[in-house]
């Protein structure tokens, strides 16, 4: 008898499922009030927002860029000229500064990490550069202008404050900010010439300070022209680009990675690499050699000269592959004074998690320059979050780099 019920159970199933197909292929006309037709979930490329980038693309920004298997690229951001520094508010969104434009923008996302709109909120401001959020204040924004460092509250009716003036004019006038694990703010000011004595005891070095601009002391000197600097996610020390003198040929001498040791120097303009002398500018006679540890520091590590390097970030994201983990990424801007250009591309350092070297450099992503043209010249690299973005102040745009 038990089996006999559990026969007519099964059937009236069976007829409830027949009569459910029928009632949906028959009746569509109120069906979807119900249950709506499958639809496709491809978005027209013409109505991604800049910062959308499809599933399973990899390089959607029309360039010719070489990228490693799986990683994705994008245009995440428009219409910046100039573009350079990022970082990146409390609140997700992105500040950009652009020297050349006299201007900071913001870039405001929505909850998905998309563009929603841009607007520029500081004008007329002189060769405006590095920018930093205070980690303590988080809205406290600062701006370093070519001869000051102001801050303002952002997201309020404040207004910019000077904290403390900065040495102006000569031949390179990019001043970047970054606060240090010791809460100081950090400044790096390059040198007014080629290769020269300094008579300014500001350029050529970076500078500490506390958050308002008082207890301004000398970091690090001997650094050319050190654009941009970071910290090891590990040992917590500072590691800064360096760019090489001019005018020695094309492969001399070599541009540097330097980790950067308080009180030291690192030799422009009489040394440069690993402590080699630059006798074509120094024809002093020396007892002993000038460029040689305790004396003067050697570079971490020597690149190709000429290449230019500026932005540099240390992989923390987990959702990296493993093998990227605590590596070094470092935007080469590329040459304009040799012979065969080289550079416009990034490069992927090999580092294990105290920051020494695991090999040789790999071009991380390259195709920027074809022959002798340029499409675009890499400047800041910032991870934030799982994303790496990178400006690029030749074409104006802000890239953005996912994982696979």
């Amino acid at each position: 008898m038990k089996a006999h019920y559990r026969n007519l159970l099964i059937a009236g199933v069976i007829l409830l499922l027949i009569g459910f197909v029928w009632y949906r292929d028959n009746l569509r006309g109120i069906w979807p009030a119900i249950l709506p037709a499958q639809t496709s979930t491809v978005i027209p490329s013409a109505l991604l927002s800049p910062g959308a980038t499809p599933v399973g693309s990899g390089n959607t920004t029309g360039l010719a860029l070489t990228i490693p298997p799986g990683f994705s690229i994008s245009t995440f951001a428009k219409n910046l000229p100039g573009a350079r520094v990022i970082v990146q508010d409390t609140f997700g969104n992105l500040w950009v500064s652009q020297p050349s434009e006299g201007v900071v923008t913001q870039i405001e996302l929505d909850d998905s990490g998309r563009v929603v709109r841009q607007n520029v909120v500081f004008k007329n401001l002189r060769k405006p550069h590095g920018l930093a959020f205070d980690p303590a204040a988080p809205t406290m924004l600062y701006i370093a202008e070519e001869n000051k460092i102001s801050r303002i509250p952002t997201y309020s009716d404040g207004s910019l404050e000077k904290i403390a003036d900065l040495p102006a004019g000569g031949n390179h006038t990019s001043r970047t900010l970054g606060f240090g694990p010791d809460g100081r703010l950090y400044v790096s000011i390059g040198s007014t010439c080629n290769v020269c004595n300094e008579q300014n005891n500001m350029r050529a070095k970076i500078f500490s300070m506390k958050k308002d601009g008082s207890d301004l002391k000398e970091y690090a000197r001997g650094l050319r022209n050190a654009v941009f600097f970071t910290w090891h996610p590990n040992t917590k020390q500072m590691w800064a680009t360096e760019m090489g003198r001019d005018l020695l040929g094309d492969n001399t001498p070599p541009d540097e990675v330097n980790i950067i040791q308080a009180g030291k120097n690192y030799g422009w303009p009489i040394c440069y690499g690993k402590n080699t002398h630059d006798t074509q500018f120094d024809k002093n006679t020396y007892i002993r050699n000038p460029c040689e540890e305790p004396t003067e520091i050697p570079s971490y590590i020597d690149l190709q000269a000429h290449s230019a390097p500026l932005g540099l970030a240390f992989v923390t994201s987990s959702k990296w592959p493993a093998e990227y983990r605590n590596n070094l990424i470092v935007a080469f801007h590329g040459s304009w004074n040799r012979t065969q250009p080289t550079g416009y591309k990034l490069v992927r350092f090999k580092l294990d998690n105290q920051g020494r070297v695991q090999g040789a450099q790999e071009d991380f992503i390259s195709g920027w320059l074809r022959g002798n043209t340029a499409s675009g010249r890499p400047v800041d690299v910032v991870m934030a979050g799982d994303t790496l973005y990178i400006s690029d102040d030749k074409a104006g745009v802000i890239y953005k780099i996912t994982p696979p």
